[in-house]
């Protein structure tokens, strides 16, 4: 039985030619290439190449060429047919005996690609027609260049009802193949019974969706000005299924390879603006929720994708599932990344209100699969009683459960139970560790669950854990400027470790007591011509809203409230021991009974906080 040509184009572009090769051949990547010493003679210096995006590899010693099915076949010895049949399982494709049924159905695909492709020119020049003008305005308001809407090939559907099909129709295109791609719609018969089949974008800005090799295969459509639905995707179709494609794969693949990184982002809009800022490795699922299918397909092209998702509660919500799906697939040196955008933001309007220097820190505090699960079951906090802390281990253990992989199973494991009970580790001594989490991005050296040991000789880490607290109050005060009357005199008592942070301290208690009812985005603009722009940056974004949701305009006025004053006890409570420190110096330096009392007086007043927590 032969293979449709339809089917082997599929199987090259699901299967990583570095990965079937990798297990043979120590490969060393050069920057979109990949180099070894060549199986199929002795040598010592390499001159064995691999190059992904083009889909083949060549030794320029003996003059071996070819594919993975090449490469299977070179290797192993097997016949072409079995090389077929053992990638297309590894690939997750079902092989079936071909019958001339299937046959006329593949060769009906492929007259397909022509309905979509002649679709995608029509959408394109109705862009520039005089009906388009509100089209193409809207793009350019949004920050568009002329290059940038063709090279994403944007176009504008019409508002008639039969725009599109009179114009394929002219060009020898059937009903049948317009319906089979979703470009038009037959009424069902009992809602229109009679009627004729009709476009199904209608009105809207038109963004093709294209296949790993570039060809059209579907149209997700939005709506200009009010209306719903916002977005209009094609439906499935014999071309598209959206849980297995991405949006501009076609393009960020290549550029992904070269950077070893891809965004991920939510929509087509944010695509766009990140390649035209720069990032052109930036893609999109096509739906609410990532697939697996989606994140295998993302580990064929980089080892850690990471995803750059709203900070608001829906964004946070698709962050916990895309980890949680991810889990049973994870395996050595693969994973997923997480970058948190400020809460209202989204990669385009990030963009453009503070650049592409913004989104560059933003994606450098991306933290791993592992930290986005602790976060997810912690929401930032950790347990105090036992009841509670068994609980946090129950559930931390049912995620790691679900890790299919042995060894990376393992390491999840035991890195939970060590973060929830650090104590258990060894023996109390003074050289404990503890796993704290490690805000660095990746190394060149791969992937590893991103966390790190910090001993009793000080944190590895560089955060300053007194400074970030005190961000954390400020923070949540000026994105709840309501709580002033139940904080303003807590926050008067204490002194901020830096001049910069006390000054901003002292500016938002000084506004809020003179204008009540003050809104955030009044504070926030008071206190950026005040000359605190930098530090506002740092302090209202990810750096901080990782470590503390509550902190978050979101959070509600319950949730801030509970976490500000976590917080600021542990201030006061760091502040409490470095009093009694000091006091004791005195005593050394200059008895006297002053400072006796002042000493008595201190631990006095630590041990009944101590009582007090334990009463909690």
């Amino acid at each position: 039985m032969a293979f449709s040509p339809q089917f082997l184009d599929e199987l090259r572009t699901r299967i990583s030619l570095a990965e079937v090769v990798g297990k043979r051949v120590k490969l060393i990547k050069k920057g979109h290439e990949f180099s070894g010493l060549c199986p199929f003679h002795n040598e010592k210096t390499p001159s064995f190449t691999l190059n992904e995006d083009k889909g083949f590899y060549h030794c320029f010693g003996c003059q071996s060429h070819g594919s993975a099915i090449d490469f299977i076949m070179q290797t192993e010895g097997l016949g072409f047919r079995e090389t077929v049949e053992r990638l297309a399982e590894d690939a997750g494709m079902q092989i079936a005996d071909e019958t001339p049924e299937q046959r006329e159905r593949e060769r009906k695909k492929q007259t397909l690609y022509d309905v979509t492709e002649a679709s995608a020119a029509y959408y394109e020049k109705m862009l520039y027609m005089p009906e388009g003008k509100h089209a193409l305005d809207y793009l350019t308001n949004r920050g568009l260049t002329k290059t940038t809407i063709k090279t994403f090939r944007v176009g504008f559907s019409p508002n008639g009802r039969g725009s599109l099909k009179s114009t394929l129709l002219r060009q020898g295109i059937t009903d049948e193949q317009m319906i089979l791609t979703g470009m038009v719609i037959k009424p069902t018969e009992d809602r229109g019974r009679g009627m004729d089949s009709y476009d199904r974008f209608r009105g809207r800005v038109m963004f093709p969706i294209a296949d790993r090799r570039g060809r059209v295969i579907a149209f997700g459509g939005r709506i200009i000005g009010t209306g719903e639905p916002k977005y209009l995707n094609s439906p499935e179709t014999p071309l598209f299924h959206k849980g297995g494609e991405l949006y501009n794969l076609h393009l960020a693949g290549p550029a992904a390879r070269r950077a070893d990184t891809v965004l991920v982002t939510e929509g087509y809009m944010d695509v766009i603006a990140l390649h035209q800022a720069g990032f052109q490795n930036a893609l999109a699922p096509l739906g609410t929720a990532i697939t697996k299918d989606q994140i295998s397909l993302l580990w064929k092209i980089v080892p850690e994708p990471v995803m750059c998702l709203d900070g608001d509660r829906a964004g946070q919500a698709a962050a916990g599932k895309t980890a949680i799906r991810a889990l049973p697939l994870l395996k050595p040196g693969i994973g997923i990344r997480f970058a948190t955008l400020p809460a209202g933001e989204d990669p385009d309007s990030l963009i453009k209100k503070n650049g592409a220097s913004a989104m560059s820190d933003l994606l450098e505090t991306s933290i791993p699969l592992s930290e986005t699960i602790w976060r997810l079951e912690t929401g930032g906090r950790m347990p105090s009683s036992p009841e509670d802390k068994a609980s946090l281990q129950q559930r931390l253990s049912d995620h790691a459960r679900a890790i299919q992989d042995t060894t990376v199973r393992n390491h999840f494991a035991k890195s939970f139970s060590e973060r929830v009970s650090p104590e258990g580790k060894s023996g109390g001594n003074t050289y404990q560790k503890k796993w704290v989490n490690n805000w660095k991005p990746k190394s060149k050296g791969g992937w590893a669950p991103n966390m790190q040991m910090e001993t009793a000789a000080g944190p590895a880490t560089k955060v300053n854990i007194v400074k970030r607290r005190e961000e954390i109050l400020m923070a949540t005060l000026i994105n709840h400027p309501g709580l002033y009357n139940v904080l303003s005199e807590s926050l008067g008592t204490i002194a901020f470790s830096t001049p910069e942070l006390d000054k901003i301290r002292q500016e938002v208690l000084k506004m809020l007591a003179a204008k009540s009812g003050l809104e955030t985005e009044a504070l926030v603009n008071h206190l950026n011509e005040c000359g605190y722009f930098s530090v506002l940056r740092s302090m209202l974004g990810a750096s901080v809203y990782g470590h503390a949701y509550f902190s978050r305009p979101e959070a509600s006025p319950d949730e801030a409230l509970a976490g500000w004053n976590e917080t600021f006890g542990q201030i006061k409570g760091k502040d409490l021991i470095a009093e009694i420190k000091e006091a004791k110096r005195d005593i050394a330096e200059n008895p006297s009974e002053e400072a006796w009392r002042r000493f008595l007086a201190l631990k006095r007043q630590k041990m009944e906080e101590a009582m007090d927590e334990q009463a909690e």
